[in-house]
């Protein structure tokens, strides 16, 4: 990571801190009396230890008062530690929770092409594991850093007071701990930012894998399933274990430099008190201090290794939130409501890859309540025209216009509601049969759940189930069927019963029977609605107004069924070669 990116991360870090300086000052408050009490009571063992004056002579009087001192001290001391450990906690969590908020809002408005082209794994991992290290790292440099810091200043403080020249000392060993520090830390960021982005590639073959399972095992994908784990979780290990190795390095290299700080502090006072410069008790509180003056140097390289793990978590993390989102809805975009369902796209282009085109000067002029099917081979364009009714990318050039709108200038939540979708791929959450019905109408009654899902013929499967509507299914819909999982789909579009109806192959998953049912359903559903169908089963849309035939993301026949079938065009080669024999 670079000088600049780094501290890029740690001015942000700061940044999200200060929305909490109450927190910050009271801490450090604690952390000052912390300090302050825990170096006062080597002072006050000095002194008690000059109550011995030699055998049988020991002041006991003045040293009881002494120890009842250190007690209370040390209870004082204890509480205010108590106390910035509990305020570190409420920062610390306060504001991973902030982040890991931004994170997921930014999710929220990502545009989609963002999603489709980065790993899903990985976007996982980022607002979920590396927030976690990311708050491991937060909480121990809360927790000793300000202590430490403090701990080390004080204890130069109280040196010299009691004796410069031993105190000089150990400033000139100090450099050394400082040395040992920085090497370590420099080279331990590198190690922790590959052992993230090896965490988060991990993370998202195991979740591809696990959602695809059927598939890898169906086309005997296990080896190589399992190798390409291997190898990232190799790469995970190396990482891992450098990393660790750099970081475990820190304890015993600056246990060595303590010893040395402590060694000369040992020596050099032993001389000072043979001169009488020093008492024994002196002598004594002065070894205290070298060891606490050390300490702090240890806990700080410790926290140094943490706070670069979690400084590699957080520029992660960052990246994500610094993505691109979405443009935003226009200041004076319209809501559309009420839609007529007049739809017209006027010299479209679009491709995902600049380089790549797709669909060119496309033209469309849709009337309210007609039922366009939109047909053609895989790859010609007709979910790109989807993705770009419902806005999901915006045209290239040209435009799409509802009800003499440019979709550009209606509220993405409007244009959006104004629709209704059902595609091949179905989505339903974690939650009650009911609840995934509502989704798009939470405050329908039961009458109306019940309604729609008669009508789309879902009703008698559900009342065959354990709790009928609330019964409980897993993410997806892992415990129903295919058809099911489509019917359900369904029925959340008839509950809401929009001005405008888009169906992807809402009907791919259903058996033949159903089907039939389903496509009575639907044109009861499509009377008086815009009607976008897009379909490979041909004798599924006969009773289109005006069927698309695209190709190469160009709209090269249009008609209806039998209009197409005279003109022997590429439709009727289609079609025909769905019931060749």
């Amino acid at each position: 990571m670079d000088v600049k990116k780094h501290r890029s991360t740690m001015k942000r870090i700061l940044t999200c801190i200060g929305r909490y300086k109450w927190g910050v000052w009271a801490s450090l408050a604690c952390a000052f009396i912390t300090v302050l009490l825990t170096l006062y009571v080597p002072i006050l063992i000095g002194r008690a230890i000059d109550c011995i004056l030699g055998a049988g002579e020991v002041d006991f009087s003045r040293m009881w008062g002494i120890l009842i001192q250190i007690g209370v001290i040390i209870a004082f001391t204890s509480a205010a530690q108590w106390l910035m450990s509990h305020i570190n906690n409420l920062i610390t969590y306060r504001v991973v929770k902030d982040i890991r908020t931004q994170a997921f809002n930014k999710l929220e408005i990502l545009p989609l092409k963002y999603i489709d082209s980065h790993a899903h794994g990985d976007i996982i991992s980022r607002i979920i594991a590396d927030i976690d290290q990311f708050s491991d790292g937060l909480l121990m440099g809360f927790t000793q850093l300000f202590t430490g810091v403090l701990t080390i200043l004080g204890t130069l403080l109280f040196m010299f007071f009691i004796n410069p020249a031993i105190a000089i000392v150990v400033v000139l060993v100090t450099p050394v701990s400082l040395f040992v520090a920085s090497f370590i830390a420099r080279r331990t960021y590198r190690m922790f930012q590959m052992q993230s982005q090896a965490r988060g590639e991990l993370t998202s073959l195991v979740e591809e894998m696990l959602g695809n399972q059927k598939v890898v095992q169906a086309f005997g994908h296990e080896a190589d399933a399992l190798e390409k784990f291997e190898n990232i979780n190799e790469d995970l290990r190396v990482w891992g274990l450098r990393a660790t190795f750099f970081s475990s390095i820190t304890n015993p290299a600056t246990r060595f430099v303590n010893s040395l700080v402590y060694a000369s502090v040992g020596i050099a006072g032993a001389f000072a008190a043979m001169k009488g410069l020093l008492s024994v008790g002196q002598l004594s509180s002065f070894l205290s201090y070298a060891n606490q003056y050390t300490k702090p140097f240890n806990e700080i390289s410790g926290v140094i290794t943490e706070l670069q793990n979690a400084l590699a978590s957080a520029a992660r993390v960052f990246e994500l939130i610094d993505e691109e989102p979405q443009i935003p809805d226009d200041p004076d975009a319209r809501v559309l409501e009420h839609a007529k369902g007049e739809v017209l796209l006027d010299h479209v282009d679009f491709s995902y890859n600049p380089e790549v085109p797709l669909i060119e000067d496309m033209n469309l002029k849709v009337e309210p309540g007609r039922r366009i099917a939109i047909v053609g081979p895989t790859g010609c364009g007709k979910s790109t025209v989807i993705n770009l009714l419902m806005r999901f990318y915006d045209v290239n050039s040209g435009s799409i216009r509802v009800d003499g709108t440019d979709v550009r200038h209606i509220t993405r939540q409007s244009l959006r509601t104004g629709y209704g979708m059902v595609l091949q791929e179905t989505w339903l959450k974690s939650g009650t049969i009911r609840e995934n019905i509502a989704y798009g109408k939470p405050d329908a009654a039961e009458e109306e759940i019940i309604l729609a899902a008669k009508e789309a013929h879902a009703h008698s499967f559900i009342k065959r189930m354990p709790e009928g509507y609330d019964t409980v299914i897993s993410e997806d819909g892992g415990n129903l069927s295919q058809g099911q999982k489509q019917l359900l789909c369904i029925a959340r579009v008839m509950l809401c019963l929009p001005p405008m109806l888009i169906l992807d192959e809402a009907t791919s998953s259903i058996d033949t029977r159903t089907e039939i049912r389903i496509q009575k359903a639907f044109a009861k559903m499509m009377e008086g609605r815009t009607s976008f169908i897009v379909a490979h089963r041909l004798s599924t849309i006969k009773e289109a107004d005006v069927i698309l035939v695209m190709r190469d993301g160009h709209i090269i026949e249009q008609g209806t069924h039998e209009s197409l079938l005279s003109k022997n065009g590429f439709y009727a080669q289609l079609y025909n070669s769905q019931f060749a024999v």
